[in-house]
């Protein structure tokens, strides 16, 4: 077939494109903006590329299939054309993944509000680690596995992570509703997503209509210490394995360590012990992704004997990029990136970072651009989780025009009550503004031992790369 991917630049849609193109499908497709690595990437695997939407183009081109990602919405010039006319069939990312990819495939689901990404690259690493060739869709860029797309063997399992957010702008379904889960793993539930949902109770609806396509002969895993997963019940319907710290969980994490050194901690499968694990990964939040990963993968191959899957391969995970990414270590300076941008994230990666590096002074540079950290609902939140760090950073608020001003999340305010608890805190009209005074400020710091990280789902501007080279160069 000709595949025709309208929005594919993004990440999930371009490693879709890929595993299309490596499917034997001819794969075409456009966006606005599209840049290095992602243009390289898909112009190199044999995938045309148009800038821009043209009806004409299209018109041209006669694809046997459109794919319209979900950043697409009415308005858009082929959108509008392909609704008027009807003269292509469209579909979206997700239905096209169930259609031509996980169909008869024993498919791991990777669901939850946060470490989706990682939990995924893990699943994915440790399966390939153990002699399997699975398939997998991996939405960001795995340092392992090597890259975020593979087909895999039939027989194997495919991997996907299983976004909550809608499939397109006709269809309001979440995305991992297409996706045909025997394993669903559920990280964590947290409200997210301002746009698309009202409420807490709004996410687990969507999350409890997941659990429902598990059939029976499958499992769900399920973090046992989230209060919201456990309100959705027992799910009678298939098999259940809850992962977590507490007791009562069928899978343990125990004697979790941090320091400087890295960091240790044991699984426990039902009381019999599983592995001992020292990596590089901060966080319980990560040691959690690793136990969800281990039980997921390990269910899905050797169900009736789990403990026999070899965990050792963590030792050497590095991890996916943007995600506590180290981008220059000195004895003096560290400097990271993470793509946090949920108060809960910021929270635990900061307290991470203080067990992590001892002693340092804590700079945390925060962009407020999702659709929901731009806004005043969790401003409370992630004024608790920003006061964990010594000197603190609030860019400009994204796409403000688009929020009625009380509605935003209010820089000032929040800068005030951070200084009432002790908490340095700076903005500016401007991300290079802002640079500045980052630079000033770490300069004044010079003697002492000090870890900046910047907090963000987009590119701040480019002040990241700038801030690294600015301290290179010096």
């Amino acid at each position: 077939m000709k595949l025709y991917f309208m929005g594919v630049a993004g990440t999930a849609m371009g490693n879709a494109a890929l595993l299309a193109r490596a499917a034997g499908h001819t794969v075409l497709g456009a966006d606005t903006g599209i840049y290095p690595p992602m243009s390289t990437v898909l112009a190199q695997s044999g995938i045309e590329l148009h800038e821009g939407y043209n009806v004409e183009r299209l018109q041209m081109l006669k694809p046997d299939l459109v794919v319209i990602g979900n950043a697409m919405s009415r308005g858009n010039v082929e959108v509008e054309w392909l609704l008027d006319t009807r003269a292509l069939e469209f579909t979206s990312l997700p239905q096209l993944l169930a259609d031509f990819v996980l169909k008869g495939r024993k498919n791991i689901v990777i669901a939850g509000t946060h470490g989706k990404t990682t939990t995924t690259a893990l699943t994915a690493f440790l399966l390939r680690e153990n002699g399997r060739d699975p398939g997998f869709l991996i939405g960001g860029v795995p340092q392992d596995p090597p890259v975020g797309n593979h087909l895999g063997k039939r027989d194997d399992p495919f991997v996907i992570e299983g976004d909550e957010y809608d499939s397109a702008f006709f269809d309001k379904r979440s995305k991992f509703i297409h996706y045909l889960p025997h394993v669903a793993v559920l990280n964590n539930l947290e409200f997210d997503h301002v746009d698309i949902f009202r409420d807490v109770q709004d996410v687990q609806r969507t999350f409890f209509h997941l659990t429902r396509i598990v059939p029976r002969n499958g499992w769900i895993v399920a973090n046992g210490d989230d209060d919201n997963l456990r309100a959705l019940g027992s799910f009678a319907w298939t098999r259940l394995v809850r992962v977590g710290l507490s007791e009562g969980n069928d899978v343990r994490i125990t004697d979790f360590v941090e320091s400087p050194a890295g960091v240790t901690f044991k699984l426990v499968w039902k009381g019999a012990p599983w592995a001992e694990v020292k990596w590089t990964q901060p966080g319980i939040f990560n040691a959690r992704n690793a136990a969800m990963a281990a039980t997921a993968a390990a269910l899905a191959v050797v169900p009736d004997n789990p403990t026999q899957f070899k965990l050792e391969a963590l030792a050497k995970f590095r991890g996916v990029k943007r995600r506590q990414e180290m981008l220059l270590d000195t004895p003096r300076l560290k400097v990271i990136e993470d793509f946090g941008h949920h108060p809960t994230a910021v929270a635990e990666t900061l307290r991470s970072f203080r067990s992590r590096f001892p002693g340092h002074v804590i700079h945390a540079a925060f962009e407020p651009r999702s659709n929901t950290s731009r806004t005043n609902v969790m401003q409370t939140a992630f004024l608790r989780a920003l006061a964990l760090a010594d000197e603190v950073y609030l860019g400009a608020v994204s796409r403000p025009e688009k929020l009625k001003p009380e509605e935003r999340f209010d820089t000032e305010a929040v800068i005030q009550q951070l200084e009432t608890q002790g908490v340095s805190a700076h903005t500016a009209p401007t991300h290079a503004a802002l640079l500045d005074i980052m630079l000033k400020q770490t300069a004044a710091l010079a003697e002492r031992a000090q870890l900046v990280v910047f907090f963000t789902n987009g590119s701040f501007d480019g002040i990241i790369g700038k801030y690294v080279a600015a301290q290179t160069t010096a």
